[in-house]
């Protein structure tokens, strides 16, 4: 239950997030938007780390695959195509097509049991479940 409830806080957050970022970006630029979301996204990480128990914060080297520590890079990738996207398109389209990227790729990366996650059946329920994620976005849009 606790997954499911994060899962939806995370829905709005990004939501929320997305639009905020583009209201910045109308007053500035994109890098500089960019940068401030991650600058205050580190100090606020930073502030919680300091305050809930402060481990090491080098054990992030020890990941056995080095590619893993470019998530950060993705994330400025991420900052950024939201933006475009929301001033293109509007908060709810874009963000309709945000969600179904996001299913197809975790869906193949399920499916095809990479980056450490467990390779799991991609069967005719979840092509079905995608099927119906395009035909609702259809629908939206007309």
């Amino acid at each position: 239950m606790i997954g499911i409830l994060l899962a939806l806080l995370a829905g709005l957050l990004m939501s929320v997030q997305g639009v905020f970022n583009t209201r910045i970006m109308d007053s500035s630029n994109m890098w500089a938007t960019n940068s401030w979301v991650h600058l205050t996204a580190f100090v606020t990480s930073i502030s919680i780390w300091f305050f809930t128990g402060r481990e090491n914060l080098l054990t992030v080297f020890n990941v056995g695959n080095k590619l893993y520590l470019t998530g950060g890079v993705i994330g400025a990738f991420i900052t950024f195509t939201v933006i475009k996207s929301i001033s293109g398109l509007g908060p709810a389209y874009a963000t309709m097509l945000i969600l179904l990227a996001q299913l197809v790729v975790s869906c193949l990366i399920e499916a095809v049991g990479i980056f450490g996650t467990e390779k799991m059946c991609f069967g005719w329920s979840k092509i079905i479940g995608v099927a119906l994620m395009v035909a609702g976005i259809i629908v939206f849009k007309k």
